[in-house]
């Protein structure tokens, strides 16, 4: 029977500088971090090199982080028998970097906000060379409870960077809610000038309309007295015969071959009886044209002052007579 394999005891941990403030001030930025169960803390090199400016990380990394600093995530968290944090942006072969690789980055680079953290880590080189060690100063408590971890005070530069940087984000902050303000203002200027806009095209659309209805009419009546104004030929006859009807008939109109049809079965009647009282279907039968396109033919004779209207007879039937000037 095997034995349960022993697990490491947990050693209780307290950080000088909280983790978060530290990387804070050297970047200027909150970014994700994994924390080991040994207390190393690991960072996507990404994000740090995209705070500090550095445009390639791949080549940034070559150049300001020696390879035992570095490290991708599988293999970072399968060293501690972790699984990968959940989630598109942690990808197996992200590169993370550990305290000491982002030390190294922040040092190479020259944005004016990673001074004085810079300064402080010289700072730290120079106590260190000079007294062999560098230690913080004991913050002062109030009667601190037995066992409680011991506080620091954080070094002046590093307190100073997150005052300037946090005061630098709250203007941020600000200059973007303002702007946000400024955008919603002027998004509901826009859409009240859209407004606007759509009402007078809807009153110019309406008026349009109206004066083309106004048009249609005038057009049409234009017609009409044209053609109630014109003295045909075969009206000045006495006697009208079915020859000269079909004459002055084609002179009016276009004649097509459905009107023509119409034309020749209804002149001799009308010029015979002196009025056409005959069903569309009667008329329609004779000239093997649909009852529709008797109908149109029939208007079309009566559009152009060929044939009007007489009422109906008692069944229903529309009455023609010929058109007199």
């Amino acid at each position: 029977m095997n034995e349960p394999s022993k697990q490491p005891k947990h050693v209780e941990r307290h950080e000088a500088i909280d983790v978060s403030d530290f990387v804070y001030a050297a970047t200027g930025a909150q970014v994700r971090r994994l924390t080991m169960p040994d207390g190393t803390h690991w960072f996507p090199a990404v994000d740090i090199c995209k705070k500090l400016g550095h445009t390639t990380p791949r080549k940034a990394l070559l150049d300001h982080v020696p390879e035992k600093h570095r490290d991708n995530l599988e293999t970072v968290t399968g060293s501690h028998c972790l699984s990968i944090p959940a989630g598109r942006s942690w990808r197996r072969d992200l590169q993370l970097i550990d305290l000491q690789g982002l030390i190294l980055l922040v040092n190479a680079c020259t944005k004016p906000a990673c001074a004085p953290f810079k300064q402080w880590v010289a700072e730290v080189i120079e106590t260190v060379q000079r007294e062999g060690s560098y230690s913080l100063d004991k913050a002062e408590v109030q009667s601190p409870e037995p066992g409680a971890p011991i506080a620091y005070a954080m070094p002046e530069q590093v307190a100073e960077a997150i005052v300037r940087l946090e005061a630098h984000n709250l203007q941020l902050d600000e200059e973007l809610a303002n702007g946000q303000r400024e955008s919603i203002a002027l998004q509901k200027e826009t859409l009240a000038l859209q407004r606007e806009m759509l009402t007078t095209q809807q009153a110019t659309l309406a008026v349009q309309q109206a004066m083309v209805r106004a048009m249609e009419r005038i057009a049409d009546r234009f017609d009409t007295l044209v053609l109630e104004r014109r003295t045909p030929e075969v009206l000045l006859t006495a006697q009208p015969t079915t020859e000269s009807v079909l004459a002055d008939w084609r002179q009016r109109l276009s004649v097509t071959e459905d009107v023509w049809a119409v034309a020749v079965v209804i002149a001799p009647v009308l010029v015979e009886r002196g009025e056409l009282r005959e069903p569309l279907e009667s008329i329609a039968a004779r000239t093997g044209l649909p009852v529709r396109r008797v109908n149109d033919s029939l208007r079309m004779l009566r559009k152009h002052a060929c044939i009007r209207s007489q009422g109906g007879a008692e069944d229903g039937t529309p009455v023609y007579v010929l058109h007199r000037a």
